[in-house]
């Protein structure tokens, strides 16, 4: 299928995930996961609709910017080194990967600099997965919403996880819904009205937006994998 079907078939699949679940389509962001990806790819997608894109590498981002059209709703999904916040802090409309108390500080000291305020997320590692970035200790992680939340040109919008690779969807279901606790229970004072909930992949966001996702990072199932 082309990218503008694959794309269709997607916003299908998440209006049914939303029917079962008693939620509304506009609730949930698609953000197409263009790493690695040319231009003229992103410009398929973009020509089909969407307007969030979501990068891994701050340079890879860098060289995407400006190639695209402007209404473009740039997301950093990707791990970011403290060194590379000064090329993003204030660009991005969303960092997804803030995985430490020292990189929430540069972001806030770089966005300081800058008079402007950047919305982020708190990764964190439901799973406990050992190759992967984020906190898995719960009483760490509630310690780190509070530091954060003290921070003045930094918005903590909500929380981010990627879970582990599985065949079967529903192996995750576990870690999004105790994602969606972590946000919604003792610190739910914390976050905004609605915190935004960034979970679930090509390969699981069907289950992600049954369990309450406000974004789903889709990179394969839009654009084929990684050549």
């Amino acid at each position: 299928m082309s990218i503008a079907e694959n794309i269709k078939h997607i916003r299908t699949e998440l209006e049914e995930a939303c029917a079962r679940s008693g939620r509304k389509p506009e609730e949930i962001t698609l953000i197409n996961v263009s790493k690695t990806k040319p231009v003229e790819m992103l410009m398929e997608a973009y020509e089909a609709g969407e307007r969030c894109f979501g990068e891994n590498r701050v340079q890879e981002l860098q060289e995407k910017m400006p190639a695209m059209p402007e209404d473009v709703r740039w997301h950093m999904i990707g791990h970011l080194q403290t060194n590379k916040v000064k090329y993003i802090a204030g660009k991005v409309e969303l960092i997804h990967s803030v995985d430490s108390l020292h990189l929430a500080q540069e972001i806030d000291k770089q966005c300081a600099s800058r008079g402007c305020v950047q919305d982020i997320l708190l990764e964190v590692n439901m799973a406990g997965e050992a190759s992967k970035f984020g906190t898995a200790d719960e009483e760490s992680n509630k310690e780190l919403i509070r530091s954060i939340s003290e921070l003045h040109s930094i918005r903590l919008c909500g929380l981010m996880t990627v879970a582990p690779y599985t065949e079967n969807a529903e192996d995750n279901r576990q870690y999004f819904r105790a994602l969606r606790e972590l946000a919604y229970g003792e610190m739910r004072g914390y976050f905004p009205e609605i915190p935004l909930l960034s979970m679930g992949m090509s390969g699981d966001y069907i289950v992600a937006a049954e369990e309450g996702a406000t974004h789903v990072r889709v990179g394969s199932s839009i654009f084929g994998h990684r050549g």
